[in-house]
């Protein structure tokens, strides 16, 4: 557990810090937060192999993270600097790493499902057993270019994990004001998809949901829909004044959200070690922000590169 713990307060400080380098000018462009959601991705990524392969939303911090991109590479890429990913093109929004098979965040909703429906494709083909997660938020199942992905991925047995992240609100809008219906899982369980709905918050129901759906890809039995119920506890983006929520609601849920969870019933050399991890965690993820500001921006003159295939 304490591995967990740690991964999840990794992903936790990670998006404070980002938040003060927002606050403070140091980050250009928008930034959408994950706290509140660490034990989605820890879970899953815990049980991927390193060539698996992720496609994440425009809130993918933590999925970058869990999938093993350094924290300087992703501060260096939101402040503009010329980092090892994507030389600050990328920023908050698009960054990739071709090296952790993270194949990127994408800023237009449910835009990613169809680019890991292919990755999963080009997978199947190449009969090499990796799996693709493709992870996207509850306003996504509105996209039809989400469903046709669902439909591609199960008439193909395509070995791919479809992840939806239903944090209750659809930008501004809550989730239930926007479609009817049992749950998000049972609308894509009408494709044919095995599919079911799990407790985001627990890390360990994530991971069991994760083994069982990974272990049904990589043995050709096609793909899963996991809709991972959790609650966003930050704005929807860096401007978000959040005026759609009362505070009771947001107090709630911090009540229970996942670093909680592991900490509630803990004995005291648990919550100590648990407070340690944190401490570290601080640490190393300031000597990372060091790293990334002594970076430099990068060079005017390669602004016009990799805009067209050669």
């Amino acid at each position: 557990m304490a591995d967990l713990y740690r991964q999840m307060s990794r992903i936790r400080v990670f998006e404070q810090m980002t938040q003060s380098l927002k606050e403070a000018g140091e980050i250009p462009g928008s930034i959408h937060l994950s706290i509140g959601q660490e034990a989605i991705p820890v879970g899953f990524c815990h049980e991927l192999a390193e060539d698996d392969m992720v496609s994440a939303t425009y809130r993918g911090h933590g999925w970058a993270l869990a999938k093993g991109i350094p924290p300087t590479g992703i501060f260096a890429e939101m402040m503009g600097r010329d980092s090892s990913l994507n030389g600050g093109r990328g920023a908050s929004l698009y960054f990739s790493s071709a090296a952790h098979n993270f194949l990127g965040e994408n800023s237009i909703v449910g835009a990613g499902a169809p680019i890991a429906t292919g990755a999963a494709l080009s997978a199947r083909n190449a009969g090499d057993g990796r799996v693709v997660v493709s992870t996207f938020g509850d306003g996504a199942m509105n996209q039809g270019v989400v469903l046709e992905a669902l439909n591609i991925a199960v008439v193909m047995d395509l070995p791919i994990l479809f992840v939806i992240e239903n944090n209750v609100y659809s930008e501004m809008t809550p989730i239930v004001d926007m479609m009817r219906g049992e749950s998000l899982a049972s609308r894509a369980a009408g494709f044919g998809i095995h599919s079911y709905v799990i407790d985001g918050n627990d890390p360990l129901a994530v991971i069991g949901a994760a083994s069982d759906a990974i272990d049904r890809a990589r043995s050709g039995r096609g793909p899963t829909f996991i809709e991972a119920t959790t609650v966003r506890l930050a704005g929807h983006y860096s401007g978000d004044a959040q005026q759609y929520r009362d505070a009771e609601e947001l107090r709630v849920a911090w009540s229970d959200e996942p670093l909680v969870r592991l900490r509630r019933g803990a004995d005291q050399a648990t919550l100590d070690l648990y407070d340690t991890i944190d401490v570290d965690v601080t640490n190393e993820l300031q000597k990372s922000l060091e790293e990334a500001k002594r970076l430099p921006t990068p060079d005017p003159s390669t602004a016009k590169r990799h805009l067209y295939a050669e």
